[in-house]
């Protein structure tokens, strides 16, 4: 070897050496990086929306029809009519809608199948009206507003038979009433799926700091939820120890709306726009049997003063179309997260007894600030 090939390998050597001594410092000097976590059930990673005040749409105000001992369904009998009673569903009306109305169709066993009137044009008159029609009745649906102004079209769609009573004041009979109509209505959205009434599965992350939410759904029909799992802390990006997932069924409101009453029509039904002042005017409608789906407004109808509003503030965003499931909780208040089609819903608010109709601006400041502080930790 000559001595120019010998300075040349001890050169190389050298580099070689001095390589071995400084990878372990470089990889240590290297700033540490931000967790990558994925939802367990779709393998997706959490994006989170894009929240703020430039982004907002809209503002929307709904009252919520609650009773503390819970929705009534019952047949009532005055001197040439009978009236079946279908209202007071609280935040559950979309999710309890099928199953509440088949209860109500139920109570006109016995009476002879014709004419029937249905008050009210909301998620629950509409479901009510098609099943009398499947029945063999010939029906009306009387509604001051159309569809699209009714209560249900406010809602936020997620399946999940939420602020429907109060525990400590319901029976257990009721509670029977409730679940039946859950897994009835659960049964008919699931037929939905892929047939264009804007139904559909999606994850859903209940944020709390217990292992399991206390919600009385998730303990009494554990089988109506798949894939329900408890996320441990350090798993998940989100700001509280713990999360539960879950999958269920999303209902895009105005779409389902818009579907249920076009097959009303197409079933021969018909609408008439006539406004319910009093009791009276009920009685001076021709059909022998009438529906009572007024919702709030069984209260001054029927004399229902255990029948309360509860106010719901809704902030609605550009839509994000990274953002393909929902979030409940984490926030200091009633919080919730659920990306539609065509638009981000922000909730909201359960303010019982509010009657004013008017958006807050400190509590669309509060949802906007409650829902940023969920998502602050993703990268």
């Amino acid at each position: 070897m000559t001595q120019a090939n010998r300075r040349r390998l001890l050169r190389m050597g050298s580099v070689a050496a001095a390589g071995t001594l400084t990878t372990p410092f470089v990889g240590c000097s290297r700033a540490p990086e931000t967790p990558s976590y994925v939802r367990p059930y779709s393998r997706r990673p959490w994006a989170a929306p894009r929240i703020s005040e430039d982004r907002v749409v809209r503002e929307i105000v709904g009252h919520r029809p609650f009773r503390r001992a819970g929705f009534v369904v019952r047949r009532e009998a005055f001197d040439e009519k009978t009236v079946i009673h279908n209202y007071g569903h609280g935040g559950g009306g979309i999710s309890l809608s099928w199953g509440s109305s088949a209860l109500a169709v139920r109570e006109a066993a016995g009476l002879p199948v014709g004419d029937a009137a249905v008050i009210g044009s909301g998620i629950m008159g509409l479901t009510t009206a098609r099943l009398l029609q499947d029945a063999g009745w010939n029906v009306t649906v009387y509604s001051r507003d159309p569809s699209r102004h009714a209560v249900s079209n406010v809602g936020a769609g997620q399946w999940a038979p939420t602020s429907v009573f109060d525990e400590a004041v319901a029976t257990r009979e009721f509670v029977e009433q409730y679940l039946w109509a859950s897994r009835i209505a659960h049964h008919a959205y699931q037929n939905l799926i892929g047939a264009g009434y804007g139904v559909s599965f999606v994850e859903n992350y209940y944020l709390n700091d217990e292992p399991r939410p206390h919600n009385f759904y998730l303990r009494e029909m554990p089988e109506l939820f798949a894939a329900v799992a408890d996320l441990a802390p350090g798993s998940h990006p989100f700001p509280t120890r713990y999360v539960t997932q879950t999958v269920t069924m999303l209902i895009q409101p105005a779409q389902f709306l818009r579907r249920v009453r076009a097959d009303v029509l197409a079933f021969g039904g018909r609408f008439e726009a006539r406004y319910f002042d009093s009791l009276d005017s009920v009685m001076a409608l021709q059909e022998p049997v009438v529906f009572n789906c007024t919702g709030l407004g069984a209260r001054a109808l029927f004399g229902d003063n255990d029948l309360e509003p509860a106010k719901g503030q809704l902030v609605f965003l550009l839509p994000d179309e990274r953002v393909d499931y929902l979030t409940v909780g984490g926030g200091t208040d009633v919080t919730y997260m659920f990306s539609r089609t065509g638009e981000i819903v922000l909730g909201g608010s359960f303010q019982i007894g509010d009657w004013s109709r008017n958006p807050e601006p400190e509590v669309t400041k509060r949802i906007i600030a409650d829902n940023r502080s969920v998502f602050e930790r993703f990268g």
